[in-house]
């Protein structure tokens, strides 16, 4: 059985941090450090990145990477990988975010074992370990549910795994008895996960994603990951204990650059 592709989806224009995947990390693009970690993690996977800009195709492309030029008007990287995908022709897909520099490769055999599963979808989650990255909107939360089994009962020797009941930016579960008011103690009790910016697709599934509608609660939350729930569709989630940083601002920046300092 052929390995999934990896596709990354970069977009060159970012609301919170201009141009942060061509932002310098100790002199080097954001982008080339999870181009190369990628690269060193899971060497067995075909690797693209699908840009929307020729700066972005440049970076990759003169470091050695196969770059894909896709449409600057896609609504989310989703799409994107859509768009990329029609050229690579791969029957599954994991979709890695271009600003997550240390994703492992037991995050991405994980995905594929999902796929390799029958699951049309699957991504990540790990534990939050803070309350205060509990209420900061910009790590994603997500609520999680038992997988259904299948009829007749689960798979003799299956992996337990989960479906994603819903995405935030809001700190969910609520912890109602509480107003709201929790410690680091409370969320290490009452395990919350943070969604980790990493998917599988199936093809046929990624393909459809394109033609589906954005969705409310998507136009809402900027989540992209909802139109799959809202049109129906349901999300395998297994859970990760391996470290992860998403570079979603400066300061997240910095983090990383302490992170690579030791």
């Amino acid at each position: 059985m052929s390995h999934p592709a990896i596709i990354v989806p970069c977009r060159l224009e970012s609301t919170r941090f201009p141009r942060k995947l061509l932002h310098r990390i100790k002199g080097r693009p954001l982008l080339l450090w999870v181009a190369e970690r990628i690269a060193r993690e899971a060497p067995e996977f075909p690797l693209y990145f699908a840009v929307d800009h020729e700066l972005l195709r440049q970076c990759v492309a003169g470091a050695g990477f196969k770059a894909i030029l896709t449409n600057d008007a896609h609504p989310s990287g989703t799409d994107r990988l859509a768009e990329a995908n029609r050229v690579v022709r791969a029957d599954h897909v994991i979709n890695v975010q271009a600003d997550e520099p240390l994703v492992t490769g037991g995050q991405l055999r994980a995905l594929a074992a999902l796929l390799a599963g029958g699951a049309p979808m699957a991504t990540l989650a790990t534990p939050f370990r803070t309350a205060a990255d509990f209420h900061n909107p910009n790590q994603v939360k997500v609520v999680l549910a038992p997988m259904r089994p299948p009829r007749g009962g689960p798979a003799q020797g299956r992996p337990t795994t989960h479906r994603a009941l819903f995405f935030s930016r809001s700190p969910i579960p609520h912890a109602r008895d509480r107003g709201g008011v929790v410690d680091d103690a409370w969320v290490a009790a009452n395990p919350c996960f943070k969604h980790l910016g990493l998917y599988g697709y199936r093809a046929d599934l990624l393909e459809k994603f394109a033609t589906l509608p954005p969705g409310r609660l998507e136009g809402i939350e900027k989540l992209e990951q909802l139109r799959v729930l809202e049109n129906g569709y349901e999300i395998a989630c297994d859970v990760t204990a391996d470290p992860t940083i998403g570079v979603d601002t400066p300061e997240d920046a910095v983090r990383f650059e302490q992170w690579l300092g030791g």
